[in-house]
This record gives structure tokens, C-alpha cells and sequence, in this order.
């Protein structure tokens, strides 16, 4: 299937990372969000990264003026969606409103139109058993910063079809991006393994074992972990991991039982990077997506 124009819904931290790889990418792209401040803020910060990425030599100005002129924007769903080969939904996890776009985008999409959502946990086949063509359903799980991670997790549900995945692993691999295959389950690969991991780090700093800085160090400097688990949960937002970690203990049982810690930091509104206090301090509330 040749795809040449990708919607994306959602102008939030993963749609506006995901819009600019697709334009990156070469494609066609239609970014959507009902809001317009949210829209503009997702436009700013892709010229800002492109900027960055011009004064660091990775693109030259001719280059970044094509990336920006290949994107539109949108704040009507429908309309966003009508020319797209493939749409990709990047809205909060929360069922109710995925159920709702995808029966849009079975209602206003084109023919053989492929609906993609980014989450990262949800049951794909939660949301798309209501369109007609569920071989055209798929899970496309990028990763926060969207620019600097290399993975796409493809997620094929039972009635998935091959070339339904052959042609989102293409597009991922036009996006400069690696792919892994995962028959659909809870929380994929990544989401389930780190969930455990951000789990026992909360356990061990409750516990008082040793500080959230040293917990850090010890991960990336003793298992070679980029990250260590509080900088990936601040970076992530702890509201988010929160929501994660409560529909994979629904669903797959009680090690994965949020930390008492975890809850508690989202209960006063410690949400990480985006709001100046995580688990780690910040001097002022800033940019989680890292720039090119």
C-alpha cells in the first residue's frame, strides 16, 4: 500500500514529536488538535527544533523550509482525515475518547485508510472491534523524545493484516525509525518491563534503601540504561506511568499494583518534567520532547 499523506490527531508532546518525523519522513502531514493554542505551541516547538537541527549541521535551511511546508493544521477531525493513507490518534489513554475517534475515522476516512493510535498500553482491540475493516487497525507505540528514539513498537492485533504492518514497519523505516512486531497483549513490551522497573525503584526510595539520585546513577552507570528510572518518569510525566501501571494491574494482576509512593506525588501534583517537580526538582516547568 503506498502511503503518502499521514494525519495525526492530537498536538500534545507524542503528536507534534510524531508530526515532525513524518514531515521529516517525507510525508505529507496533516496535524490535528481542537485546540488552536495547542497547535500553534506543536508548530513552534518543530521550527525550533528544526532551527536547532540547522545550526548543528544535521539539515540545511532548504531542507528545514521543505519539512515545514510539507505540514498543515487542523482542528477538525474529519476534515484532517480525509486525505490520509494512514491516520495515527496520539490522544491522552483514555478509552472512551479513542473509541470516539476511530469511529470518526471510520465514518470520514478514505477507502483502505489505515488507523493507527500511539498508545502505550491500551488493548488496540478495545477501540477498534467497532470499525468495519479491523485488518486496517494497528498499533504505532513511538517513544518521548519522538525526534531522538529510534523504536516504533508495531502492534498487530488478531484481525491485523500483513500488509496493514508491512506497510506501517515501511513507514516508521522511512521515519528514520527501528521496529519490533508485538502480538497485542497489556502494555506491549517496553510499558510492561518498565512499569516493573519504575515500580521497585518507588519501592526502594519508600523504603528509604537510598536517594532517587543514587537509584538513578546506579541504573544507568550499573545496567547501562540511558536513563536512570525517576529522570525516564519525570520525563514521561508520573500521571501518565500512574494510569499505565492501573490498567496493567487490572489486567495482568497484582505485581504490577502502583507504588503508594507514585500515587501519592501525583496527589499533590508532582507530575515531573512538565510541571516543575517530579520525583527530581526543576527550577521552572519545562519542555519534555528533547530537540534534534
Amino acid at each position: 500500500m503506498q502511503i503518502n499523506t499521514i494525519a495525526i490527531i492530537g498536538a500534545g508532546t507524542m503528536g507534534r514529536g510524531i508530526a515532525y518525523a513524518s514531515a521529516l519522513g517525507s510525508y505529507t502531514t496533516i496535524l490535528e488538535d481542537v485546540s488552536d493554542s495547542m497547535l500553534a505551541k506543536a508548530l513552534a516547538w518543530i521550527r525550533e527544533s528544526l532551527d536547532e537541527g540547522v545550526r548543528r549541521g544535521k539539515l540545511d535551511a532548504a531542507a528545514r523550509d521543505a519539512v515545514l511546508a510539507r505540514i498543515t493544521t487542523s482542528q477538525v477531525v474529519d476534515e484532517a482525515i480525509r486525505d490520509a493513507e494512514l491516520i495515527i490518534e496520539a490522544v491522552p489513554e483514555e478509552l472512551e475518547m479513542k473509541l470516539e475517534l476511530f469511529t470518526i475515522f471510520d465514518k470520514f476516512a478514505k477507502p483502505n485508510a489505515i488507523f493507527a493510535s500511539n498508545t502505550s498500553s491500551l488493548s488496540i482491540s478495545g477501540f477498534s472491534d467497532i470499525v468495519l475493516h479491523r485488518e486496517r487497525c494497528i498499533g504505532m507505540h513511538f517513544f518521548n523524545p519522538v525526534p531522538k528514539m529510534k523504536l516504533v513498537e508495531i502492534i498487530r492485533t488478531p484481525q491485523t493484516s500483513d500488509e496493514t504492518v508491512a506497510a506501517c514497519v515501511a513507514v516508521a523505516t522511512r521515519m528514520g525509525k527501528e521496529t519490533v512486531i508485538v502480538n497485542e497483549a497489556p502494555g506491549f513490551i517496553t510499558s510492561r518491563i518498565n512499569a516493573l522497573i519504575g515500580n521497585e525503584a518507588f519501592a526502594m526510595l519508600e523504603a528509604g534503601i537510598a536517594s532517587a539520585a543514587d537509584i538513578d546513577k546506579a541504573v544507568k552507570l550499573g545496567l547501562n540504561h540511558p536513563m536512570g528510572p525517576f529522570e525516564m518518569v519525570d520525563l514521561v510525566g508520573l500521571d501518565v506511568r500512574l494510569k499505565i501501571l492501573e490498567y496493567l494491574h487490572s489486567t495482568l494482576g497484582e505485581k504490577y499494583k502502583p507504588s503508594p509512593l507514585l500515587r501519592r506525588y501525583v496527589q499533590q501534583g508532582r507530575l515531573g518534567r512538565k510541571s516543575g517537580r517530579g520525583v527530581h526538582d526543576y527550577p521552572t516547568a519545562i519542555d519534555a520532547q528533547t530537540k534534534m
